[in-house]
């Protein structure tokens, strides 16, 4: 009798678990929903082939948004040029190299510590490292080396993440074939954890692409009519515009503004998206 109670608490407890997590997975979704759909509602009037490709006039008031769109581009590649080598080749150390000791406790330490320094002291650290120290000015290489900062613990323990994942097994057989350490990780261990490697990396990124105060004091300027010529040129930015706009312009066109965050959302959203189906497909491909 006592054992079927407590079977019966179990299922009872087990019923009331589901349903709660349930509720809580649906709560999610319904907020994501929600914010995108009042995104799209409010800015879809303004998409059109003018907005995406003709420049700001009137301080935003009118025109389109060309010099965002490109300058977003800019210092989002010349970040991910930056912080995918560094980033990756550091998880990889990490998984496959590191002894386990003080100082690779320490280190682990410091990339937790990094990711949880607030956007507006990277965008401080930019200013004062990158831009008046290194000398570079305010430029799209200073705002990108800021962002490389904010985003390499992303990077790193995405890589490092992605490469535990993979079984020792694995590693042990191509290391009984013969295989040298390096050939290993090489051929065997990173084309199994790309996908993991790939998906973090692009969310780290996409991150980046829409952080406004790192790049506040090392490159964004308010108008630029001009499209970005070099890395040391100066340049607009989806998120930091819309910043601007919503703050600095009496008057501000609210179905332009609105439209600016359905571009950025848009893209990041797609970029997501293309990862995510992406690693599902590789995921099917690799059979352990």
């Amino acid at each position: 009798m006592n054992r079927m109670s407590r079977t019966r608490r179990a299922r009872s407890a087990e019923a009331i678990a589901r349903v709660l997590t349930g509720i809580a997975a649906l709560a999610v979704v319904a907020v994501a929903l929600f914010v995108l759909g009042y995104i799209v509602y409010n800015g879809i009037a303004a998409i059109d082939l003018t907005f995406l490709t003709d420049v700001p006039r009137d301080r935003g008031r009118e025109g389109g948004i060309l010099p965002v769109i490109v300058g977003t581009l800019w210092v989002t590649i010349a970040t991910a040029a930056l912080t995918l080598p560094v980033g990756v080749l550091a998880g990889i150390y990490l998984s496959e190299y590191a002894p386990r000791n003080l100082a690779t406790r320490a280190i682990r330490l410091a990339i937790t510590n990094m990711a949880g320094v607030p956007s507006i002291v990277y965008g401080l650290f930019g200013l004062a490292a990158f831009v008046l120290l290194a000398g570079f000015g305010r430029s799209i290489i200073a705002s990108a080396l800021t962002l490389t900062c904010m985003t390499l613990p992303v990077v790193i323990t995405a890589t490092e993440e992605a490469l535990r994942q993979i079984p020792q097994d694995l590693r042990q057989a191509s290391l009984a074939l013969g295989a040298t350490r390096l050939r290993t990780i090489y051929k065997v261990v990173l084309p199994a954890a790309a996908p993991g490697i790939i998906t973090g990396s692009i969310l780290g990124l996409a991150r980046a692409a829409g952080e406004t105060a790192p790049i506040l004091f090392t490159g964004a300027v308010f108008q630029m009519r001009r499209l970005p010529e070099d890395l040391s040129s100066q340049f607009m930015s989806l998120p930091y515009h819309i910043y601007a706009q919503v703050t600095s312009v009496p008057g501000w066109n609210r179905t332009l503004v609105w439209g600016t965050a359905l571009v950025l959302v848009a893209g990041v959203s797609v970029v997501s998206v293309i990862a995510a189906l992406w690693r599902s497909a590789q995921r099917r491909r690799v059979k352990w």
